[in-house]
């Protein structure tokens, strides 16, 4: 026992001195840990960039406030390891505004696009299945079979029943022949044929040879059946050797006709497929085949006319009815098209952009002009100006634009070719910047300018056509900044506020 007691001393001090080893070691590896994670966090920092949401030309390597409004500045991007940041004209956004702005992006693809057109138009008479009957012989109308206009008529129906003293005559001409037919056969052939020629059937002919009657009245026969369009004669009336009595048509077969733009005209082809309906037969739909388009442009509807034939089953498409078409098509040689949604293009009267998402890991954007092709549904075809799997913004692509406006860079109203305009201009403090640029910018053809402080430098970016840099230059001057061009008036200058005095001696 007294052994025992004698060694607790030794033993407590060999743990303790264990003890402080574990604790060395651990307070070292704690604090290679803690070195590692702030030289990662160094490293990320001074791969940033930072920027003010409301003012985009701030930019700083460092987290701060905005120098113009104060507002907590916000992260862009990285730019350790990144070509495609190197490009002046890449957009660079922060995850969380791509987020809050909802940008959405889709992939370009390779489809057979097909082309939806939506043509408007009326069920129109076949014109080739118009008829005329008419009075193959002079006379008075004893009897009309015929009462309305509407009536349908079948073919080898008695439409009327003339008396005709030509045809009485020609009868008795006939039964006078007769009487000479051994010594004069020619005579009787004569007799009958005239009666022919007035479209007296030989039935009839052989009947008033066997009867010796001349008949005085003469049947008129349908040679065409339909309905009756016009009815030009009433029971009584006289009328004259092919003298129209009614207007027929054949309804079996009608024409839909639609009115197409010019635009679309690559896209209409004879024999072409089209679905049409009708508002006043809700629920049916009607098939037919392109027949005929229009050669001649109607000069004031700026249209042209689509003819599509179809068979009218139980008649009941009636000439007059308003038929809604639909032309579906494959553009021509344009099979797998590249194609987008046309969310993603901004048109500005003579060009077209999309904005595209370049592959980093953040947001980064960069607009391109694209020649547009036929319109697909809710996809537009692509031309030129897009390889197949880039990726194009679809929504938010305003967004976009405004922030290279704000930046200078092209946006969908400014293409900035070439390098940006400098124009040296005095002045001293962040009143003076926003000055500069408000003047600047208030100027019609001026799409971006940013007012260097340190280099007392102004950058433009103008439309050429629009402005020249001696106006800019003068209206600056007149806001009381000297420039490289024209000096500010001494009583101007005068007025400004004293952080803005920039001449020396004040």
């Amino acid at each position: 026992m007294k052994r025992i007691d004698t060694l607790k001393p030794y033993a407590y001090l060999a743990m303790a001195c264990a003890a402080g080893i574990l604790i060395g070691i651990l307070s070292q590896r704690s604090c290679a840990g803690s070195h590692h994670s702030h030289n990662h966090e160094e490293a990320a920092e001074a791969g940033r960039v930072w920027t003010c949401s409301m003012h985009p030309q701030i930019r700083q390597d460092h987290p701060g406030k905005c120098p113009i409004c104060a507002m907590d500045l916000i992260t862009v991007r990285a730019t350790a390891g990144s070509s495609t940041l190197d490009d002046p004209e890449a957009i660079p956004w922060s995850t969380e505004a791509a987020a809050l702005a909802d940008i959405r992006t889709s992939i370009v693809r390779r489809t057979s696009p097909i082309v939806e057109l939506r043509l408007y138009g009326s069920i129109r008479l076949d014109e080739r299945r118009l008829q005329s009957q008419t009075s193959h012989v002079a006379g008075r109308i004893e009897k009309l079979s015929v009462r309305f206009a509407g009536e349908r008529v079948q073919p080898g129906q008695v439409i009327a029943e003339i008396y005709s003293p030509d045809l009485l005559n020609a009868q008795q001409e006939l039964l006078e022949a007769l009487k000479w037919a051994e010594s004069q056969p020619a005579l009787l052939n004569a007799a009958r044929e005239k009666l022919r020629l007035w479209k007296i059937p030989d039935e009839m002919i052989a009947d008033i040879e066997r009867t010796g009657k001349a008949r005085p009245t003469v049947e008129i026969i349908a040679g065409h059946g339909g309905v009756v369009l016009t009815k030009r004669v009433e029971q009584g009336d006289y009328v004259d050797r092919g003298g129209v009595l009614f207007e027929l048509a054949d309804l079996s077969s009608v024409w839909a006709v639609f009115e197409a733009y010019e635009s679309d005209l690559p896209y209409l082809r004879v024999g072409g497929k089209t679905d049409y309906t009708l508002p006043a037969l809700p629920g049916e739909s009607f098939t037919g085949h392109i027949s005929f388009v229009d050669p001649v442009l109607d000069p004031v509807s700026r249209t042209l006319k689509v003819r599509v034939e179809t068979v009218n089953p139980g008649l009941k498409l009636k000439p007059g009815m308003y038929a809604h078409g639909l032309v579906k098509t494959s553009p021509a040689n344009k099979a797998g098209a590249l194609s987008i949604p046309r969310s993603a293009v901004l048109w500005t009267g003579k060009r077209s952009v999309v904005y595209v998402k370049l592959p980093e890991d953040m947001p980064v954007f960069k607009l391109r002009d694209v020649e547009l092709g036929a319109y697909t549904g809710s996809d537009v075809v692509i031309l030129s100006g897009l390889e197949e799997g880039e990726e194009v913004v679809t929504s938010g692509a305003f967004m976009i634009d405004a922030s290279a406006q704000l930046e200078g860079k092209s946006s969908m109203m400014n293409r900035a070719d070439g390098q940006p305009l400098m124009l040296a201009v005095e002045g001293l403090c962040e009143m003076c910047k926003e000055r500069i640029e408000a003047v600047a910018k208030s100027l019609n053809g001026v799409a971006s300018a940013v007012w260097n402080m340190q280099a007392g430098k102004l950058e433009l970016r103008i439309a050429p056509e629009s402005i020249e840099l001696t106006a800019i230059a003068k209206a600056i001057a007149a806001s009381g900044h000297d420039n490289a061009l024209f000096r500010a008036d001494d009583a101007v200058y005068a007025a400004l506020p004293e952080c803005c005095l920039y001449r020396e001696g004040k």
